[in-house]
């Protein structure tokens, strides 16, 4: 279903939540025109001729950004490095509120990296939603390598780096451990432009703290695959914690984190150190129960994406489903939830002026969530693309 992106719009809703600091409105509109969006409006002062398109009884606010998607709509980025792919995957992801994504590359091949990178180039002009790429790995802890391949996990190997920023575009976030940081790859990192996230990551929380403080912005997937949190080895986990600055991923589906331990996350860090992302693989908006990663068999039970060794390997997690489970399962209000799934990840990315919120002048991405906190509409780019 599509309305014109061109024309002005008023997207009607019960509550509207533009995650710009003024709060809550109720009864509210979003005024869009030629893909943007002009403000959001009280009711009664909607612009005449505008077309009123009434969403219903739901929860309105900003298309959700996942910064770690490997896959989706039993597509995986690894095993096929094209647009046909990254558009199978966004689309996936696209029926439950991402409007913006990072399609996810774990550990490989240099040309395998190379290929991604070029994929992604062509696809940030042709496919709504691709903003850019995250690479996680391949220069990741050995001793905490969860589901990658041990025999490609690497320092930076001849051509890596070259392949990873080959006429970039988009935003280029890369995963790797403190051990392989030193020696100069972080500052090699972040010359090139990248986003900087310490993940798969067995470290002290002393040389952790050194990363962020050397300009490090992120942590990936919280808790999992990193040294945890002890109270004489703090680790990754509590350099997190106590650091004033790092933006830590959470994966919120009860599986890869226990929701009381997810929920002191949120009362450590708070919402704008938070950001949901689903680590999603092949079966999301599928009935795909068994599939290939890293080069072996993962099978999806009980909400849990296992491989052969027993390590989880993703996640059949969407953006929809870890909104709720924040709010139902770490007690975090919805206006918060829905931050943690659109302003805080488009802020660490340094796309908080084009994408999550509804400020005047962003990109007219919208959810609507329904009583429920399933997705009953998306907005993208202006155009009504979903509707239940």
């Amino acid at each position: 279903m599509t309305s014109p992106s061109g024309e002005l719009t008023a997207y009607a809703a019960a509550r509207v939540h533009p995650l710009d600091g003024t709060g809550v409105l109720r009864g509210g509109s979003v005024i869009v025109e030629g893909g943007r969006v002009v403000r959001v409006a009280a009711a009664g002062e909607v612009p005449a001729g505008a077309a009123r398109v009434d969403l219903g009884d739901v929860d309105l606010a900003p298309g959700f950004v996942d910064l770690q998607v490997n896959g989706g709509g039993g597509a995986l980025f690894n095993d096929v490095q094209d647009i046909a792919c990254l558009r199978t995957i966004a689309e996936a992801h696209r029926r439950f509120g991402t409007t913006s994504l990072l399609p996810t590359l774990i550990t490989d091949r240099t040309e395998v990296i190379a290929a991604a990178r070029a994929a992604v180039n062509e696809a940030v002009d042709v496919v709504p939603g691709v903003v850019g790429v995250h690479f996680e790995g391949p220069f990741l802890d050995e001793r905490k390598r969860g589901a990658h391949d041990a025999s490609l996990v690497r320092d930076p190997a001849p051509g890596d780096l070259d392949a990873m920023f080959e006429g970039a575009r988009g935003v280029t976030l890369v995963t790797a451990a403190a051990r392989r940081l030193r020696g100069g790859l972080r500052e090699e990192l972040l010359a090139r432009g990248a986003v900087v996230s310490l993940g798969h990551c067995a470290s002290t929380a002393v040389e952790a703290t050194a990363e962020f403080d050397g300009g490090v912005a992120l942590v990936t997937h919280l808790y999992n695959a990193m040294s945890p949190l002890q109270h004489r080895a703090p680790g990754v986990v509590g350099a997190a914690f106590a650091h004033d600055r790092v933006v830590c991923g959470l994966i919120a589906d009860g599986v890869h984190v226990e929701m009381a331990a997810a929920r002191a996350a949120w009362k450590a860090l708070g919402t704008d150190r938070l950001a949901l992302v689903t680590d999603a693989v092949h079966p999301v908006g599928t009935d795909v129960t068994a599939f290939q990663l890293g080069g072996q068999r993962v099978t999806l039970e009980g909400g849990r994406c296992v491989n052969e060794e027993g390590n989880l390997a993703g996640s059949a997690l969407d953006m929809a489903s870890a909104v709720r489970g924040a709010v139902e399962g770490m007690g975090v209000p919805l206006d918060e939830a829905l931050a943690m799934a659109a302003r805080t990840p488009a802020r660490v990315i340094g796309l908080e002026a084009e994408i999550g919120s509804l400020r005047p002048g962003a990109r007219a991405d919208l959810v609507a969530l329904g009583p429920d906190l399933a997705v009953s509409a998306v907005v993208q780019g202006g155009a009504l693309v979903v509707r239940s």
